[in-house]
């Protein structure tokens, strides 16, 4: 490596507040405002440092709508990594990058703040609500990927139950999980409602729990299939949540997802509360993949009304 290659890797690491943000966003996918909130520093200030870092080639940006989400992209280049392996460690006992953790952790929790104020001002309104969802034909082509009947299966962010309620019709027995308090007692309203809080007829219960997508209240491998149905806009670390659905799928069984493409259309953020404008697929599948789970299927519905949507599912491979 050239002089002047080693010099540009001691100049852009050498800078402090760069190698806070690499930490950061070594943890957690950000938008600029966020890393203004951690780092307490303007906005010219945290996007010439970022400049520099793509410059670099040590970020991924993503844009979404009018926000763009920086990560980042760890060197493979044997003197940058080197050099980003001593910086790292470094921090470990840096006051400051303990500072940063814990700022960090308030911004993310934040994002969850904003998802179950939004549900629980909702509450039993969603059903009128999420009918721009198409959810419908949506929750068919959900259904459709599962095998059928008797199987244990996960609705994860269940909203008010409908999406339950058809599984159990299917003869499932049914897990449905939701973060907010007064959307899980609109759920349960209307499954005892339907006659599923219970059995009846030999067609399984619907157990309702209160928890969030990215820390199940599921025991590993507890259950057969895992969905999400228009649920990963609104979970602050979708990955993390399909890590978590994949752990409490059994081995062989499936995790299915539905949700948008990647759009434009802000004016969801502020009529449905979204967290998310849709994801690319690309990206959905790697996280389906770096969960474990293999035989990824995707596929791309167009609307000519909402944005497009897709349906993806992964099958988690068999204990040896």
């Amino acid at each position: 490596m050239s002089t002047e290659a080693l010099q540009r890797i001691f100049k852009t690491l050498a800078d402090p507040t760069r190698v806070r943000i690499l930490a950061l966003l070594d943890r957690e996918e950000l938008a600029v405002q966020e890393l203004m909130d951690v780092l307490g520093m303007a906005q010219s200030r945290v996007s010439r440092h970022l400049g520099i870092l793509r410059e670099a080639g040590l970020l991924r940006d993503r844009r979404e709508g009018t926000y763009v989400f920086y990560r980042f992209t760890a060197p493979r280049d044997g003197a940058w990594r080197d050099a980003w392996e001593l910086a790292r460690r470094e921090l470990a006992s840096d006051p400051q990058a303990e500072r940063d953790g814990a700022a960090l952790v308030r911004v993310v929790e934040a994002r969850a703040d904003r998802i179950k104020t939004f549900f629980d001002n909702v509450g039993p309104e969603w059903d009128a609500l999420r009918r721009v969802f198409n959810d419908d034909a949506l929750r068919a082509r959900a259904i459709a990927r599962l095998a059928p009947a008797k199987l244990t299966v996960c609705d994860v962010g269940t909203g008010t139950g409908v999406l339950a309620k058809e599984l159990a019709e299917l003869g499932m027995r049914v897990i449905a999980v939701d973060p907010a308090p007064r959307r899980l007692e609109a759920a349960r309203a209307y499954l005892q409602k339907e006659g599923f809080a219970g059995e009846k007829e030999g067609l399984a219960s619907v157990e309702l729990r209160g928890g969030e997508a990215q820390a199940l209240p599921l025991a590993d491998a507890e259950v057969d299939a895992a969905f999400a149905h228009m649920v990963l806009h609104y979970v602050p670390q979708p990955a993390d949540a399909i890590r978590e659905m994949a752990r409490v799928v059994r081995p062989g069984g499936h995790v299915v997802l539905v949700d948008f493409v990647q759009h434009d259309v802000e004016s969801m953020r502020e009529e449905l509360g979204v967290l998310w404008l849709g994801f690319p697929t690309e990206e959905v599948r790697r996280w389906l993949e770096a969960a474990g789970l293999r035989d990824v299927r995707i596929q791309h519905y167009a609307s000519a009304e909402l944005p497009a949507t897709f349906v993806a599912s992964g099958r988690k491979p068999q204990a040896l």
